[in-house]
């Protein structure tokens, strides 16, 4: 039976839950262990992906069409694990399955309460779709003592009675502040968060503290005093140069060790930390720097374009030398400033978003990259942005447009209407927003002798898609004829996925997201090829 590892945090939000559960998770998979990682986010949508990335950040996709919280990408990256739906869940999600059966009578005629159907919900999302993993780790979302999360804590306090306590741990992360102005460290949030916690039925196995500095030993005790857990178990997490030295410090602190301690069991294999120590070194101490430009509404967010900015440190770990992101507001962007603000970059992205705002200046910079020969990569609506600024300065079509932007354009870019997902055929739709995406893994037919084919070494790929519009398939001959071409094809030739530049040395535009494939230790070919283009422009 698997064991389960419910990971929640106290004090203020965005300490890291996530990097600790992938962390872990990681840890606990290299010494043999087959590891399951989870999250549970309290808000009331029913995912993500109707939400402003300015909101929640990212919105990532899994292989099966879940469009989930950014966590689930740590997730992955760390672990080299595919996430699935049943990964992720919402309150939002909880109450719409609840209320449909209710409308449906299926809890023949008995009040429908928080206790008992909300948490049973709960706990069928902890305990669903597990096979023969063993160990699950939960990440609840949001701050202990929020209104929201108060369903999931009472919910992890049953399971754990259910289940017992040898087949469950919890563990609580933690703000333990520096003050400056009196050179101290701070113990009482923690000992106020775990209290809390307390007094809601759970008393954590593990304390994980993150702190700027490391933890005097008799804080430790401190903690370990008022808090009621061992000394060994009051884990310290100093802020890390880079996230990917997070395996190694929680190695260093004896994280895994304590996890297996609790469990009585003990690592089947030696873990490897040589490679996150490689990259580490590498992400660390390279001198010479590559500027790419981003260019995209949402790059006041960092979390905005989380998988993307990590998926082109990637590239640069693959080319062994350091990439400067330089974010660019797109609707701030005018055609006059394009040639100042874009003189000293040596690639040029253009991210996926929605909507017309910043749509002009993202078209500027394209048609900046394609004159000027600067390495271009467009993903999903960046690489539509890419086909309409060509219609229009190299076709000459002077309307062209997206319909999604403009109703009275000349649409080379349209409404999917339909598309074949293993041979069944799906129809799309506008009016809910939720969920009606092309979502998910789909294959894609590369052209021969290709510069998309040479980077992928494959006639075929399966990337994730996120995406209601398409480049109108109409169109293709006239763009091929001027030198864009369609270097990548859904199987039935319906959909257009990849195109490229005849004569110029790197422009690609992919209608998928493949930053949500690359890996730390294992970089997206896209991406490598991109910075390497980069790097001898």
């Amino acid at each position: 039976m698997a064991r389960f590892i419910f990971v929640t945090g106290g004090v203020v939000s965005s300490l890291g839950k996530g990097l600790s559960s992938a962390s872990l998770a990681y840890l606990l998979k290299s010494q043999g262990y087959k590891v399951r990682v989870r999250k549970m986010d309290p808000y009331l949508n029913v995912d993500p992906g109707t939400m402003s990335p300015f909101q929640h950040g990212e919105v990532f996709v899994t292989d099966d069409g879940a469009e989930t919280d950014l966590d689930l990408g740590h997730y992955e990256r760390f672990t080299n694990i595919s996430s699935k739906k049943s990964d992720n869940i919402t309150t939002g999600k909880i109450y719409s399955d609840i209320i449909q059966k209710e409308r449906k009578g299926k809890y023949l005629g008995k009040t429908v309460q928080v206790i008992p159907h909300v948490t049973d919900r709960i706990k069928e999302f902890i305990k669903g779709d597990i096979t023969n993993e063993d160990f699950v780790i939960c990440e609840i979302g949001g701050t202990v003592g929020d209104i929201e999360s108060l369903p999931f804590v009472e919910a992890i306090r049953q399971f754990s009675n259910e289940v017992g306590k040898n087949k469950s741990l919890f563990i609580h992360l933690t703000l333990v502040p520096f003050l400056k102005s009196s050179d101290e460290i701070k113990t009482k949030p923690t000992q106020h968060s775990v209290k809390e916690l307390r007094s809601l039925g759970i008393q954590p196995d593990i304390v994980i503290c993150r702190s700027q500095k490391s933890i005097p030993l008799d804080q430790k005790k401190k903690i370990s005093l008022f808090c009621n857990v061992s000394i060994e178990n009051v884990i310290e997490t100093v802020d890390v140069r880079t996230i990917y030295e997070a395996p190694i410090s929680f190695y260093n602190e004896k994280l895994d060790k304590q996890v297996l301690k609790y469990f009585k069991l003990r690592a089947r294999k030696k873990v490897n930390l040589l490679p996150w120590k490689k990259i580490t070194k590498s992400v660390l101490s390279k001198k010479r720097t590559v500027n790419i430009a981003i260019i995209g509404k949402y790059v006041n967010l960092k979390d905005a374009y989380k998988s993307l900015d990590e998926a082109l440190i990637h590239g640069g770990i693959r080319n062994n030398i350091k990439v400067n992101l330089v974010r660019i507001e797109s609707d701030k962007l005018k055609p006059f400033q394009v040639k100042k603000l874009l003189k000293n970059v040596s690639g040029i992205l253009i991210p996926g978003g929605f909507g017309k705002r910043g749509t002009e200046g993202k078209i500027s910079a394209i048609n900046y990259a394609r004159k000027h020969k600067i390495p271009f990569l467009g993903i999903c609506f960046g690489m539509q942005m890419a086909v309409i600024e060509f219609a229009r300065n190299v076709l000459k079509i002077k309307k062209a447009g997206s319909s999604e932007l403009d109703k009275k354009c000349y649409p080379v870019i349209g409404l999917l209407n339909e598309w074949n997902k293993n041979g069944k055929l799906i129809k799309g739709t506008n009016i809910d927003l939720g969920g009606t995406m092309r979502l998910g893994l789909y294959e894609a037919k590369l052209r021969h002798n290709s510069l998309i084919q040479k980077i992928y070494k494959s006639k075929s790929i399966f990337e994730r898609h996120r995406h209601r519009y398409e480049v109108n398939n109409q169109f293709l001959n006239s763009f091929e004829k001027k030198g864009m071409l369609f270097s990548g094809m859904s199987p039935d030739n319906k959909l257009p996925e990849i195109i490229e530049l005849k004569n110029h040395p790197w422009f690609i535009g992919v209608q998928f997201h493949p930053e949500f494939k690359s890996r730390p230790l294992n970089p997206h070919p896209l991406f490598s090829s991109f910075i390497k283009a980069a790097k001898f422009y």
